[in-house]
């Protein structure tokens, strides 16, 4: 008689003979190997020795102890370590009892350029790549945009690229609306125009007051001179400049660098709310709502953001918290070697800070609630969804489809995705129609392209439907014959449990009569005032938004594209440098070697290679 397998606190008991002191992480894993939960310890058999006791544990803590059929463990030199590596590998895995921040977008800076005598202003995301100063983060791009559009008026600097500058004869627009001091065309020499750029780099700084005075104390000269336009222009950047602060919101005194980072709990959902201040001001703020890892309280939660939150950004030298953490000392320590400088981590009681905190925390719980309330309306969609079209229950992923062409050029399908939480953007896809599907009027062969792409590959990276990404509901942009052209499709690959239903225009086209088509069932329609047609209507525009969106892209793409962007080693800037001089693409493929060679940027070498790719025979 085989001895059954050992599980929970008896399989983890069984563990700690194998376990010393060493720092690191462990894994806790299900019977069919899913990782359910990662954590870090100082101490490996110390922390890990809590789990095998049988009581003391939260409902949370002992429902995963029960689950758990299997462990790893992976030993670090230090605790800072462990952590670290705990939060990639949670990033990674996505285990179902951990904490996971769920929106991971990077934030858009504020960059004056320095690589060019004349900087330009401009948004910037991603990698610090470019030689510059930086500012921000911002909470969105609309604050970047918001404070850019001002910053132009106060500091008149140039937000156009390098080779518009370089081609530029006569000044453009934004200098006639006085956005722009027009560098390109010498209306103000190199120092003037570093004047500006070191007075906006002192706003961006926080010097805000001593710029106004500046800009304040030339006014005044101007209108002593008699120089009343003058006067009148240095008026309005002050009024701009002014404009501009008040748009910062929150202006904290004491406070010049920190975030602030409040959460709010309520019934195992929870919101983070994240302000941004620099310089004294208030650049924006943003809610995230991680996932709570099955009932997590507020310091484990936090912890758990803040090393999630800044495993790709740069900490600020202060953050403050709404609720302390369990390891404070470890978590700063863990951002100190992230920015390479120390960083504070603080709970204030009163003051200045602690009003700041307040305001973070009022605006967590309200942000908290609308959101609840936004998901018991789409619950009660999805259940009524449910009971329209007879599904075993309310849909947790439903897959919407469209494709886009004119007269089959430039195909491209869609698939949008929506679920509790309303759209999943993050889970869109694109497709690029080849071969013969995007012949004029084959919108059947175009689906049938799509959705066989998208289901080979589910079912080969997810044959046993482990994950959330296998749909519960199609959505069909189309009457019956798409959907049985769909169903063909899906029983060829093997599948014939997922639910779909074609939406269909109804008489006149007009909206709020569609008619909705299933397999073996006839045609119905919905009452023209039900919440449920509505909904269906969102998903299908929206559907319809993201492949004509996609649709349109390629199709600029396109008209953007010569045979230039066929030749190896001819990336952008050769592109530039060889339709700048000889106007077209057809007069480059008629060109000389010689005439190539005098481009500037290309060499011998690469002129040969231009020839003979167009002198092939």
């Amino acid at each position: 008689m085989t001895t059954p397998p050992l599980t929970g606190h008896d399989l983890i008991h069984d563990y700690l003979r194998m376990l010393d002191s060493s720092p690191g992480v462990y894994r806790m894993l299900n019977a069919q190997s899913e990782v359910l939960y990662v954590g870090k310890a100082r101490n490996l058999r110390a922390r890990v020795s809590n789990y095998a006791r049988a009581s003391g544990h939260s409902i949370r803590i002992q429902r995963m102890i029960s689950e758990t059929a299997s462990m790893m463990f992976l030993t670090t030199r230090t605790e800072v370590e462990a952590l670290l590596l705990e939060q990639n590998l949670i990033k990674q895995l996505k285990p179902r009892y951990n904490v996971l921040m769920r929106d991971d977008k990077s934030f858009p800076y504020i960059l004056i350029g320095k690589a060019h005598p004349f900087p330009a202003l401009k948004k910037h995301r991603g990698a610090r790549k470019e030689k510059g100063s930086y500012f921000g983060p911002f909470a969105s791009a609309g604050a970047v945009n918001r404070t850019l559009n001002q910053l132009q008026k106060v500091f008149l600097l140039r937000n156009c690229t390098d080779p518009v500058f370089a081609s530029r004869t006569r000044p453009c627009l934004q200098f006639q609306i006085r956005r722009c001091a027009a560098p390109c065309v010498g209306r103000v020499n190199e120092t003037e125009y570093a004047a500006l750029v070191h007075d906006a780099e002192r706003f961006l700084s926080g010097k805000s007051t001593g710029v106004q005075a500046d800009l304040a104390g030339e006014m005044q000269k101007a209108s002593d001179a008699m120089e009343f336009e003058r006067a009148a222009a240095l008026r309005d950047r002050i009024k701009a400049l002014t404009a501009v602060q008040s748009a910062q919101g929150i202006n904290p005194r004491g406070v010049a660098e920190a975030d602030v980072v409040a959460v709010h709990l309520d019934h195992g959902q929870a919101c983070v709310q994240v302000f941004f201040v620099r310089a004294n001001q208030s650049w924006g703020n943003r809610d995230f709502y991680p996932r709570t890892g099955s009932g997590a309280e507020e310091p484990e939660i936090l912890e758990a953001f803040l090393t999630q939150f800044y495993d790709d950004k740069e900490p600020p030298r202060l953050v403050l918290l709404s609720h302390p953490l369990e390891n404070p000392d470890l978590v700063a320590e863990a951002l100190s070697a992230r920015a390479g400088r120390r960083v504070e981590i603080a709970v204030p009681q009163r003051g200045e800070k602690a009003e700041l905190v307040e305001n973070a925390s009022r605006n967590a719980r309200e942000s908290l609630a609308r959101r609840m309330s936004e998901s018991a309306t789409q619950n009660r969609l999805l259940q009524g969804l449910a009971d329209a079209f007879d599904l075993d229950g309310p849909p947790r992923r439903i897959e919407v489809y469209d494709n886009a062409h004119i007269q089959g050029a430039h195909p491209v399908g869609g698939m949008i995705v929506a679920g509790p939480e309303g759209f999943i953007k993050s889970q869109y896809r694109k497709f690029n129609i080849k071969g013969e599907a995007g012949a004029p009027g084959d919108d059947f062969g175009m689906m049938r392209e799509m959705l066989t792409r998208r289901f080979e590959r589910l079912v080969a990276e997810d044959p046993d439907r482990r994950s959330d990404s296998w749909p519960d509901l199609l959505l069909i942009d189309g009457g019956a014959g798409q959907v049985s052209a769909v169903a063909g499709i899906m029983a060829d690959l093997g599948i014939e449990d997922i639910a779909m239903v074609g939406v269909a225009k109804g008489i006149d086209r007009d909206a709020g009569k569609e008619e909705f088509h299933r397999i073996g069932q006839r045609p119905m329609a919905l009452q023209r005032n039900d919440p449920v047609l509505y909904f269906i209507q969102r998903l299908r525009d929206e559907a319809h938004r993201w492949a004509n969106g996609a649709h349109r892209a390629k199709r600029a793409k396109t008209v953007g594209a010569t045979p230039l962007d066929e030749i190896p080693g001819v990336g952008a800037a050769r592109k530039r440098a060889l339709l700048s001089h000889f106007g077209s693409a057809k007069a480059v493929s008629r060109a000389a070697l010689p005439d190539l060679m005098a481009v500037d940027g290309i060499s011998e070498a690469m002129a040969e290679t231009v020839y003979n790719f167009f002198h092939r025979d």
